[in-house]
């Protein structure tokens, strides 16, 4: 059970952004609930007075005396009052929904934004392979669009129930305050039958959060454009739609579990508060019969009685609400207020432009503790103004070191250096603001043309020259010159754009080769940086393409420091130094000709290549 003081904290922290998101409107809002909670009471109250007015008159001949206690208002009186509440209270409601309804807008905002916010604030990458995290985030992203306003309505119509209930309640207990405690008694066991059935679904949902997300995850494989081309063409359409059926029956049936046994539960409660109004109606009643209360009583007594269980009904409802929004809520709290994944520098240390080089020393990493190690102690170095290249077959550890050079990972064992800098002493941040990279698994964007070169560098987005200058070096520029709106074409299959007349149009579908040569561009926008990387910057090309991009990326990177990992050997040859990574080791280190001089695994992987290539021009 989570502690009452941490949801009091929680509750606490909604209400503070739900007056941060609006003060008036939430002052508006307070005094319409508090209007709504002591109305209905002041009529019942109301009510009586007239009733006791009337047959005040009625049986003194209108000369105000008889057995019935002369009430605090006339009949005239009491009519004027309760038409003139009677109204206000009839134009409260839809007042209140429409200032709850600009808070919860105003909050959802707030909300969303800080939780994303803090997002982006993870500067690492760990988090987002952890299922555990994963599992929260979703849970954060469900509870940053509902629970806050959740919580806070679920607050406000608390305190408007319990308003309501104790202004009943003093009407109640004028009247009889056995009947008033017996009423509320009746009541209070579906109150912590609510909060513990709460609890329950709280945690039903947390078990099947990995059902949820794989539920998604077969959804979006469904209806995805580019999985649908193989779930057509393999005819696993079936299959997929079956795993995602599975996964929602498991859910349907432990929602089921719990609805059932809050059925059998709730019943026999609600038939409890039920006998209890009966009785007491039938109690009143002889009584008045005995001439111990006024016909006003029994008004008063009726409307009391059912105010107080439907404002006790209300209020339980709110607080099951509440208690589960707060549940929820926690979710988004734990992810925003989330330490950094990368630990950051006590005293961050600034970062000198890159004038010897780029150092990795003895570094070991493995993504688990008790996972695999995927870099064994490597050791080398990135020469300032040289081209290295990483040469090894799939799994060896290269893109790894490169999730490292970027410092999205810190080395389990080891470091690496900057000029001597420990990369870990300086703002992730500004270490990456001197790279630029090409990463094997590049972004499409459905964005235009312009913004997704201009995602490299967005100082540069709407600068049509630099965008264009970056276009032309990755060979994308005559291929865009030729699109019916150039740089701003849209690149996207599921965004339209609107021309001229405001008519939408689609946007431009584009290979896969073209869609590298945007991800090349996006990478040389960012110009001027210390560190080129470029993680098979040509996969996606043919091999007249691919010559063409690597011609151009040797003049772009001469002079500069740069790191080359390509499977096509061909593409490395002219590197200033090749690096061979076998198992996570560094097994060979040479240039071109030295290693193949040396015959080892570079010069064997090359001969493989080589000789394909050549067995496909004979054939």
């Amino acid at each position: 059970m989570t502690d009452v003081g941490v949801l009091a904290g929680r509750a606490l922290h909604a209400l503070k952004m739900t007056w941060q998101a609006g003060r008036v409107t939430t002052l508006l809002y307070l005094v319409a609930i508090v209007a709504q909670g002591m109305l209905p009471a002041v009529l019942a109250l109301l009510t009586k007075w007239l009733i006791d007015g009337v047959q005040r008159s009625s049986t003194s001949g209108g000369d105000g005396s008889g057995s019935v206690p002369e009430p605090m208002l006339t009949p005239l009186q009491a009519v004027v009052c309760i038409g003139v509440l009677t109204a206000v209270l009839a134009a409260l409601p839809p007042i209140a929904e429409y200032l709850k309804s600009r808070l919860q807008r105003g909050v959802s905002l707030l909300v969303q934004y800080r939780l994303y916010s803090a997002v982006s604030r993870l500067e690492g990458l760990a988090r987002f392979e952890q299922p555990e995290f994963l599992d929260r985030l979703r849970m954060a992203q469900q509870a940053a669009v509902t629970a806050p306003e959740q919580v806070v309505a679920s607050c406000f119509g608390l305190l408007q129930a319990g308003l309501t209930v104790f202004s009943f309640l003093g009407v109640l207990i004028a009247i009889s305050p056995l009947m008033a405690f017996v009423t509320v008694l009746a009541v209070l066991p579906a109150l912590f039958l609510q909060m513990s059935i709460s609890r329950q679904r709280s945690d039903m949902m947390w078990e099947m959060s990995p059902r949820s997300r794989r539920q998604l995850f077969y959804q979006r494989l469904l209806f995805d454009l580019d999985a649908v081309k193989e779930t057509r063409l393999f005819g696993t359409g079936r299959f997929l739609l079956e795993r995602m059926r599975n996964e929602t029956i498991e859910i349907n049936r432990a929602e089921e579990q719990l609805d059932r046994k809050t059925v059998t539960r709730h019943v026999p409660l609600s038939v409890l508060s039920a006998v209890v109004a009966a009785c007491g109606l039938v109690w009143i009643v002889m009584a008045a019969l005995r001439g111990e209360f006024s016909i006003g009583d029994v008004s008063a007594f009726l409307a009391a009685v059912a105010g107080v269980q439907s404002a006790l009904g209300g209020a339980i409802a709110d607080a099951t609400a509440a208690y589960h929004s707060l549940l929820i809520f926690g979710h988004y709290l734990d992810v925003s207020s989330a330490e950094p994944d990368l630990p950051r520098p006590a005293e961050p240390r600034q970062l000198p432009a890159l004038r010897r080089g780029i150092r990795l020393e003895d570094v070991w990493f493995r993504y688990r503790d008790d996972g695999p190690w995927v870099l064994r102690g490597i050791t080398l170095t990135i020469p300032f103004g040289r081209a290295l290249a990483l040469v090894g077959l799939n799994g060896a550890g290269k893109s790894t070191l490169v999730k490292l050079l970027c410092r999205m990972y810190d080395p389990t064992k080891g470091r690496i250096t900057w000029d001597g800098t420990d990369i870990r002493d300086v703002e992730a941040a500004e270490l990456r603001d001197r790279i630029s990279a090409v990463f094997q698994d590049f972004t499409c964007y459905d964005l235009s043309v312009a913004e997704n070169i201009a995602m490299g560098d967005l100082k540069f987005l709407g600068d049509v020259e630099e965008i264009r200058a970056a276009a032309e070096e990755a060979g994308i520029h005559p291929h865009v010159a030729r699109f019916p709106r150039g740089y701003d074409t849209m690149l996207s299959r599921v965004f339209y754009q609107e021309d001229e007349s405001g008519e939408q149009e689609h946007g431009v579908t584009l290979s896969g080769g073209q869609w590298q040569r945007i991800a090349l561009a996006r990478a040389l926008i960012r110009s001027r940086r210390d560190l080129l990387i470029l993680d098979e910057p040509s996969s996606g090309l043919d091999a007249a393409a691919e010559q063409e991009v690597h011609d151009q990326l040797r003049r772009y990177r001469a002079n500069s420091t740069s790191v080359l990992i390509s499977h096509r050997l061909g593409t490395v040859r002219h590197a200033d130094r090749i690096v061979v990574i076998q198992n996570g080791k560094v097994i060979e280190e040479g240039s071109h000709h030295e290693l193949m001089d040396h015959r080892g695994e570079y010069a064997r992987l090359f001969s493989l290549q080589a000789s394909d290539y050549m067995d496909s021009t004979a054939s």
